[in-house]
Order: C-alpha cells, then sequence, then structure tokens
C-alpha cells in the first residue's frame, strides 16, 4: 500500500476508515504494510513480546530498536511510535526523546497518552517539528497509577472530560487521536466533536478508524483475550501444530530429505 501522509490521513475523516495495525519488527511490518494505513510500533510490546503485565517496563533503547526494524521493514508506510513511560515528563524532556525518534529511524510521527494536562506539552512538539497522535480515555500507561485497567465514559460528566480532553489535544497540534477502552457512544460523540481523526480500540464502531495489537489479530497471543478483539487466525494453534511436526520430522529422520541437503 503506498504510503499516507499526513495531510491524507487527516483528510480521511468522514471518508475512509483508516487501518492501524502494531508492528514491532521488519517481518511483520512487511506483511502487514500491504493492508495497514498506519504502522503502530506499540509499547505493547512489553506485553506480547516481554511477557509483562503491562506497558511500563519498555524505555527509549528498547522502542527506538523496534521502530527501526519496522522502519526497515516497511519503508512506504506511515510509522508511529509510542513514546514509552517516563519519557515525556516535560515538554523539553519530550522534545529531547522526540528528536531522538525522528534522527535514530524514519518514523513518521509518535504517540502520547493523556488529555487537557498534556496540551501544552502535545503543542510544544508540534511547534518544534513533531507530528503528534494523541492517546486518550483508557490510558495503559496509568494502569498503576488507576489500579487496574478501567473502561471510560460511563457517565455523562466522563463523556464530558474526554470530548474536553480530544479537543485540547487537537487545539494542541495533534494530527490524529487514539481512542481507548471507551463507551461506544462516548467515543462516537467524540469523534464528532473533533475534525481529526478518531482512531479506537475497544471504543466502538463510530471511530474514524481502528486499531488492533498484530498478536491479537492473528491469534498468537493467548494470556487473555480481550471483549473488543477478534481474532483472524488461530495463530497460535497453528504454531503449535506446524512445530510438531517439524519435531516429529526430525525424530524419524524425514527432515531434511535429499532434496534439502547440499
Amino acid at each position: 500500500m503506498p504510503k499516507m501522509t499526513l495531510t491524507q490521513i487527516k483528510a480521511a475523516k468522514g471518508q475512509k476508515k483508516l487501518v492501524m495495525i502494531t508492528a514491532y519488527d521488519a517481518l511483520f511490518a512487511r506483511l502487514l504494510s500491504e493492508s495497514a494505513d498506519i504502522l503502530l510500533v506499540g509499547d505493547s510490546l512489553a506485553n506480547s513480546f516481554g511477557g509483562h503485565a503491562d506497558t511500563l517496563a519498555v524505555g527509549m533503547e528498547e522502542m527506538l530498536y523496534h521502530t527501526k526494524a519496522v522502519c526497515r521493514g516497511a519503508p512506504e508506510s506511515f510509522v508511529v511510535m509510542d513514546m514509552p513511560f517516563g519519557s515525556y515528563p516535560d515538554g523539553e524532556a519530550a522534545l529531547q526523546n522526540a528528536v531522538r525518534v525522528y534522527r535514530e529511524s524514519s518514523a513518521s510521527a509518535i504517540k502520547i497518552e493523556g488529555g487537557r494536562e498534556k496540551a501544552d506539552l502535545v503543542r510544544h512538539l508540534c511547534q518544534n517539528g513533531i507530528a503528534v497522535m494523541g492517546h486518550i480515555g483508557l490510558l495503559p500507561q496509568f494502569v498503576r497509577a488507576e489500579g487496574g485497567f478501567k473502561i471510560k465514559g460511563k457517565e455523562i460528566g466522563d463523556v464530558d472530560r474526554l470530548i474536553a480532553d480530544a479537543k485540547a489535544i487537537e487545539a494542541a497540534g495533534a494530527f490524529a487521536i487514539v481512542i481507548e477502552g471507551v463507551k461506544a457512544q462516548a467515543a462516537k460523540a467524540i469523534t464528532e466533536a473533533v475534525s481529526i481523526p478518531t482512531i479506537g480500540i475497544g471504543a466502538g464502531a463510530d471511530t474514524d478508524g481502528q486499531v488492533l495489537v498484530w498478536s491479537d489479530l492473528l491469534g498468537l497471543f493467548e494470556g487473555f483475550k480481550p471483549k473488543f478483539v477478534r481474532r483472524y487466525l488461530e495463530g497460535a494453534a497453528l504454531v503449535r501444530e506446524n512445530a510438531a511436526r517439524f519435531a516429529e520430522d526430525v525424530q524419524k529422520g524425514d527432515f531434511p530429505s535429499a532434496q534439502e541437503q547440499y
């Protein structure tokens, strides 16, 4: 798929549903780039790759390593890197780390979690040439502070606060906003309240696009299955089945065959 520009992504609102899929390495970036408008190097790699219970364990070095791999595997894709926990405590630290992303990889943008309280930081980044995707609603980097993964948008006041968050991030210069773990009607109201695209995950069908973690999409992650995940492949079962076939062929002496030897 030809690389989308930032302008095209913003113009997609109301015209085209955006497809975003996470990717952590060159191999899957190459495969997924054929279908995705945006590849997200998510800090979710802490869960699906690192075996952690949350996303807080990864830092800038790990995120840069994986982002560079994704960019090499899918050089024509619009790649967004999650800024990891602790990498944007203030505007100057955020800018220093975001500049590293741009200098050391060919990522097109970064993503930052937070609403109104992060608006000044987002504005500072945008004013210094960094393209920023926002992220509101359920914030994985705040899971310990909030005592778990909690769905947002259940109360009227909560919806109003989320809309205010989205508008603040938009006004600060963000080109798109991820809405995570939000009641569908609330996500619809947020989407209608801003002029930039919203990309949902666990936020109903009325956002301007959708994102899934690739290992959830392909049925490879078995730790748990969130309600919003649709598995398009039973990948874990296929891996086990074919690894067992390989082991059996080795043990029987069937692999390698004469045709598979030099």
